[in-house]
């Protein structure tokens, strides 16, 4: 069992603002690599319970004509900043990849840093309920500091100086925020659909009440979804808890697995950063860029 902790004790020898980026390559790749890309997946159902947020995706379709797409895209450029640091030369093309699509549409400053927020907090929240082990002060501290130091190259203004005040924000801003609305509503379903895709025809219609059995009742509400059963919310969770036991037994993964290094439904045979982005905006992105293949 002490081996199980090897990488968590190499972690905490390390230092949480400085070394951010070797401590988050470290979690997102070996010590929760399937645990944070479903807390990503809850915080981008989170993201759609803010009208200002869900009704900009609205108008431009992506996540109701191309929702696999966008999904992918967006993994593709969060896995190349974890995995490579956003220091490498991946990560800064990735970066500016990101800034580059960014940079077509209004955005408001609190509704990037909102959504800065749940890469931050929304993995540290699955850990404490789900995870093998819950996430060290210095793995929380990193993570803070590498999406701060992000969104510090993105430009986003009036970004909090600490975790905790940032974590304040993200609950202020999710209690102000979180209403329903139409798009919200379109948003959401067009993601859930895309979700149960990823199942066979007839397991869906079970698929899909175990969706909303992750979503709290504000986010519910926000995106016009309906409550789960309790039990079925208490089974989900309990398989869930029972999966982190399981795990904690396992030895610590030796290989990284990233979402950049699986297989992409939009990319079965590999993409590249001049693939990312809108399919009508990729000429104009892709001036004068250098993809990273993978």
């Amino acid at each position: 069992m002490a081996k199980r902790y090897s990488t968590l004790q190499r972690i905490q020898q390390l230092d949480p603002e400085r070394d951010c980026q070797q401590i988050c390559h470290l979690i997102a790749g070996y010590e929760f690599a399937w645990d944070v890309t479903r807390s990503l997946e809850l915080a981008l159902l989170k993201t759609f319970c803010i009208p200002s947020i869900s009704q900009l995706l609205d108008r431009t379709g992506e996540f109701i004509h191309r929702p696999q797409k966008r999904y992918d895209d967006t993994g593709l450029i969060v896995s190349e900043l974890v995995k490579y640091g956003y220091d490498s030369d991946r990560g800064s093309a990735a970066l500016a990849r990101m800034n580059r699509i960014h940079g077509h549409f209004d955005i408001s400053h609190r509704d990037y840093l909102y959504v800065l927020s749940t890469f931050i907090y929304e993995p540290i929240r699955w850990m404490d309920r789900f995870g093998w082990r819950p996430m060290c002060e210095t793995e929380r501290l990193a993570c803070f500091h590498f999406w701060r130091e992000i969104g510090d190259r993105m430009g986003i203004r009036g970004m909090p100086a600490s975790y905790s005040d940032f974590e304040q924000f993200n609950l202020d801003f999710e209690r102000e925020h979180f209403h329903y609305s139409l798009s919200n509503q379109h948003i959401g379903e067009s993601t859930r659909t895309m979700f149960l895709s990823w199942f066979p025809a007839p397991l869906r219609p079970l698929v899909r009440p175990g969706v909303h059995a992750f979503l709290d009742d504000a986010m519910l509400g926000a995106l016009g979804f309906p409550r789960a059963s309790a039990p079925l919310r208490w089974a989900i969770a309990n398989c869930l808890k029972l999966r982190g036991r399981l795990v904690r037994q396992l030895p610590p993964r030796e290989t990284g697995h990233f979402y950049v290094d699986a297989s992409h439904r939009t990319y079965p045979e590999g993409y590249s950063l001049e693939n990312l982005g809108p399919p009508h905006m990729l000429e104009e992105l892709n001036r004068g860029s250098s993809p990273a293949e993978n």
